[in-house]
């Protein structure tokens, strides 16, 4: 694959990368296939994480030489941009819409938690890189005739689909994080304690004012439904 100067997976001509047809740059033809070695990829990730996907260990699951790899993705960062065009793959983008714009945006917000949470990598991901595969953009062409009726125009509804993408990644990578965290035998309870502790002190008033107002329902689908209306019922079509 040519790499460039210009913007790409990776330095990689996105032409080339998205484009092309799916067979290596050079010499016969393997018995393995682009698809093929971001599904294994893919797999990788979901098990055992973003940082056990190398390379070599991506050619040991397709039962491949290293090197003959690099025909398909000539680097780490360009196998990132298969990876995440592949899983937009699962992204319904045929779905009818309401015709309320708010309404569909909150659908699409829940269906990005939704495939980030299957796929835990993928915040941290789609935070780092702009991909422009197949998939995404039929996606994202969805996202963007849902907004059709806010009256904004395209470079607005294309900054309100980013920032809607933001958030859902910044949550969903804080869900993650936060559930791993509470595996830990007795961390719940002692967080709590030392903030008890941190609220009694004098010194914080407003924190111990917040800790002592009434709860609101806990639960990971109702703190995202929280922050996903906050995000869309205050978005300014105007």
């Amino acid at each position: 694959m040519t790499r460039t100067d210009g913007p790409g997976a990776g330095g990689v001509d996105p032409r080339e990368l998205w484009l092309a047809p799916d067979r290596p740059r050079r010499g016969r033809r393997p018995a393995f296939s682009r698809d093929a070695i971001t599904a294994a990829a893919v797999a990788v990730a979901d098990a055992e994480g973003l940082d056990a996907v190398t390379m070599r260990r991506v050619a040991a699951e397709v039962g491949a030489g290293v090197m003959s790899l690099y025909s398909y993705a000539p680097d780490k960062e360009t196998l990132l941009d298969l990876m995440i065009d592949r899983v937009s793959g699962e992204l319904p983008t045929s779905d009818p819409l309401t015709g309320d714009w708010r309404t569909d945006l909150k659908t699409i917000g829940r269906l990005q938690r939704a495939h980030m949470l299957r796929h835990p990598w993928l915040p941290a991901a789609v935070q780092e890189r702009r991909t422009l595969g197949p998939h995404t953009l039929a996606f994202l062409e969805h996202a963007l005739t849902a907004l059709r009726p806010s009256g904004l125009d395209g470079a607005a509804r294309l900054e309100v689909f980013a920032q809607l993408t933001a958030f859902v990644a910044g949550h969903t990578a804080y869900e993650v994080s936060r559930a791993r965290a509470e595996q830990a035998p007795g961390r719940a309870a002692a967080e709590a304690l030392y903030l008890a502790e941190v609220a009694a002190d004098g010194h914080h008033p407003e924190l111990a004012r917040a800790l002592a107002s009434a709860g609101r329902p806990g639960t990971p689908d109702a703190t995202f439904e929280r922050f996903l209306s906050r995000l869309v019922d205050g978005l300014d079509a105007g």
